[in-house]
């Protein structure tokens, strides 16, 4: 592992060759009486969080102008991995085309949920996952660029993308309509692993994190992928459980998800979710999550990364960004400034991901007290 030292020199190395963005230092200064106290990212991001008045924007993402920084865990890789490249450590296969991507799962080992009594299932007590963890929160502590700022750990996969990736959508969706034992056995077992992971991230570092972050995708283009009746029957009170062991060990519920899923929000925030990291605020619509739901979870996004940011159109992603600050956050917070940390990936410049952080911080409403 990289001691503290070296991970400063590698972010100078990556900012001198121009793949991290740079920005000049963005101090934030709380007053207390007439004395007033720089204010660290941690407690910022906390603040906007929990509806306390930060004193200004918090970033999350952009190399070292993130107020956020993340603790790695190790995947503990099957045999078989040695020997068929692509396999995660739920023995699912990735394939990626040419072009650089995260690829996408193409074999599903458990397409047939007989062979559960037989499938060899990821431990989360296994220590080798968190032994390098507290090396991590030495070396951050040891670094001043880092100490302050917030501590986030989390899965990839949650619950519904890993069960898609272990079983198959579409055998997915028919085994939920036809209410299967199977089907409920093999989120349940999910939630366990989640919850052991939670537990066990939560003895090794205790208080040194500061919330649970996980990918979720839930929407297509148009709608939620399943019935808000059926995600209330099935989902809601899984993630609940999740969820409640998150708050019980002290963290924050940081969630992303992609698509148009603005009929699970409700739900979302009725299981405990703190943070919503929504990428795509066009197919949500700007005017209804916030007319519907500023002041009621604390939302992490940025400009459209399917229909703004591609374009690069600078006056529009300025008034985006001035819209999505006044619309979905408040005074008192509710607003992260998100990340898409590959820009070629959804086809757009550097240069333009740079002018919508300058717009974002330019035009910050709780640096300048105007609302």
């Amino acid at each position: 592992m990289e001691t503290s030292t070296d991970f400063g020199k590698y972010l100078s190395e990556l900012v001198s060759e121009g793949q991290v963005i740079r920005l000049p230092d963005y101090p934030a200064w709380h007053t207390m009486g007439e004395e007033k106290v720089k204010m660290e990212p941690r407690e910022i991001v906390k603040r906007a969080i929990e509806f306390q008045r930060p004193p200004r924007l918090p970033v999350n993402g952009y190399g070292e102008a993130s107020d956020c920084v993340w603790i790695p865990t190790e995947d503990v890789l099957p045999p078989q991995a040695g020997v068929m490249p692509g396999l995660d450590q739920w023995l699912c296969r990735w394939e990626k085309t040419s072009l650089p991507n995260m690829g996408q799962v193409k074999g599903h080992p458990l397409s047939n949920l007989d062979d559960m009594e037989t499938y060899s299932w990821p431990d989360a007590n296994e220590p080798c996952r968190y032994v390098n963890v507290p090396g991590w929160l030495e070396a951050i502590n040891a670094d001043p660029m880092l100490r302050g700022k917030y501590r986030v750990c989390s899965i990839f996969m949650l619950l519904w993308e890993r069960m898609q990736a272990l079983h198959g959508l579409e055998k997915c969706m028919l085994d939920l309509m036809d209410d299967t034992p199977a089907i409920h056995e093999l989120a349940d077992r999910l939630v366990s692993y989640d919850i052991g992971f939670i537990r066990n991230m939560h003895r090794v570092a205790g208080d040194r994190i500061d919330c649970f972050n996980f990918s979720e995708d839930w929407g297509t283009q148009l709608d939620l992928m399943v019935s808000p009746r059926l995600f209330r029957r099935f989902f809601l009170p899984r993630y609940q459980r999740i969820f409640s062991v998150v708050h019980e060990v002290g963290w924050h519920v940081w969630m992303h998800s992609c698509g148009k899923i603005n009929k699970g929000i409700s739900m979302l925030i009725e299981a405990g979710v703190d943070v919503l990291n929504m990428q795509q605020p066009l197919t949500n619509g700007i005017d209804e999550i916030g007319s519907e739901f500023c002041g009621k979870v604390c939302f992490e996004t940025l400009c459209d990364i399917q229909r703004t940011l591609p374009k690069g159109d600078r006056e529009e992603i300025q008034n985006q960004a001035l819209e999505l600050m006044r619309q979905w956050g408040n005074p008192r917070g509710g607003f992260i400034l998100g990340d898409y940390g590959d820009e070629n990936a959804i086809g757009t410049a550097f240069e333009t991901k740079q002018f919508m952080l300058d717009a974002f911080r330019d035009n910050d409403p709780w640096k300048k007290g105007s609302w």
